[in-house]
């Protein structure tokens, strides 16, 4: 049994990331997905590179290792639905689909009759999910919504980063576009919670994702710390609010985390380091009391762990059950062997010719696996094959589409995996 969504269709409207990312775990789960693309330029993303796929001879393809990270599975069919035709498709392709994802600014979609309004007078129980900066509602509705603007006024930047008065202090965004991923993340849990409802109901529904609600639902404790005390968290670089110690340390050759979550971790943490004393020391002996004392308890474990390397400590540390790790670079996380064992990276063959490593789905099922059936798709490169088997175009309706320009279905052959629904 292959993917717990075999069977289900999905047409996705979106690009850039939210809704890819939405769109390739809803493919991951076995989904059938059809990616509308612009005609000649596609997904914004195509175009963000380098670097860019490689083929078996290291020479660039076109393909962006960005747009390779959020749309594997998917089948890319190229209609401008700013024609009249290319709309009058793509409502085809609706009335065939289970879910509908858009990402345009709130009222764009209505212009192609390509709304929830729209497609649900078609399709009454039509599943829409449309996400935006800020939602559907509200004074800022029609503002156009991007991942670091949304980290900073929602809140993020003011809690990352060193604080002020430390060298490099200042707000910082997160390494990767966390509120777009989260969106898409929250988005998929939304858009299953419908099927669920559909199944017992036979009704359809709009959801409504904000990429502003997502970032401030997501500072979690830090959310209840200013609730509960009406005070503004600050930024304290890689130190935990709530815990100590909870941070980056530095040692003899370069830094590791150590995270001791409980007090028994902290008798533990300074039993195995040869720190028993402090153990015993009243102005420690509690978290609570180790976050009033923060101040006196950091520089001692500074010095102490700067004696020895990083290995040093992790060799110590680990067994004995002290929350503690090296802080990888990418070509060590995919050399790990935890890594390796979880299969995290995957290599599927791309149809450019080149082979396309990937970063695999993380959840594991006892029973519907997960099966990886088609790497990031060329542009259009299923325009030709999505319109003959799913809306029964012929062959002369296609050419006259791609003669004018209403759909692209470039140069690329018919591709070689079946769809999932055959």
């Amino acid at each position: 049994m292959a993917g717990p969504l075999v069977g289900y269709r999905v047409l996705d409207l979106s690009r850039i990331l939210a809704g890819p990312w939405l769109g390739q775990l809803l493919s991951d789960l076995g989904a059938e997905v059809w990616k509308i693309e612009r005609p000649g330029t596609g997904d914004d993303t195509r175009q963000w590179g380098p670097p860019f796929l490689k083929d078996g001879e290291s020479n660039d393809t076109t393909e962006s290792a960005y747009f390779l990270s959020a749309n594997r599975g998917k089948h890319s069919i190229c209609i401008d639905i700013a024609t009249d035709e290319g709309s009058a498709i793509v409502r085809a392709l609706a009335q065939q689909a289970d879910i509908v994802i858009e990402n345009y600014k709130v009222g764009d979609m209505a212009r192609y009759g390509l709304d929830y309004e729209s497609l649900r007078r078609l399709k009454p129980d039509t599943i829409y999910c449309s996400i935006t900066g800020y939602g559907q509602t509200g004074p800022m509705k029609d503002a156009a919504g991007y991942d670091m603007a949304i980290q900073a006024i929602g809140g993020l930047m003011s809690i990352t980063g060193e604080s002020d008065d430390m060298p490099g202090g200042g707000p910082q965004k997160v390494g990767v576009p966390i509120v777009d991923i989260l969106t898409g993340m929250y988005s998929a849990t939304g858009v299953i919670s419908a099927l669920l409802h559909r199944e017992r109901t036979g009704e359809g529904q709009h959801i409504d994702m904000a990429l502003l609600d997502v970032q401030v639902s997501v500072l979690a404790n830090q959310n209840m710390n200013y609730l509960t005390t009406g005070t503004p968290p600050k930024r304290s670089g890689n130190a935990h609010p709530n815990i100590v110690p909870y941070q980056v340390f530095k040692t003899m050759d370069g830094s590791f985390v150590l995270a001791v979550g409980n007090d028994q971790q902290f008798r533990k943490f300074c039993a195995a380091a040869g720190l028993t004393e402090l153990a015993a020391d009243i102005r420690f002996l509690t978290n609570t009391d180790r976050l009033h004392n923060r101040d006196l308890l950091i520089p001692l474990l500074d010095v102490h762990l700067a004696t020895q390397t990083t290995h040093q400590w992790i060799s110590v540390l680990e067994p004995v059950g002290v929350p503690c790790a090296p802080i990888n670079r990418l070509d060590q996380v995919f050399a790990h062997p935890q890594v390796i064992h979880r299969e995290l990276q995957i290599n599927l063959p791309h149809s450019s010719g080149a082979i396309s490593p990937l970063v695999g789905n993380p959840i594991k099922f006892s029973r519907t696996k997960i099966e990886y059936s088609k790497s990031p798709p060329l542009r259009g490169e299923d325009t030709e094959y999505v319109l003959k088997t799913v809306l029964k175009f012929d062959e002369a309706q296609i050419q006259r589409l791609n003669a004018s320009r209403v759909v692209d279905t470039g140069t690329h052959p018919r591709r070689a995996s079946p769809s999932r629904l055959e």
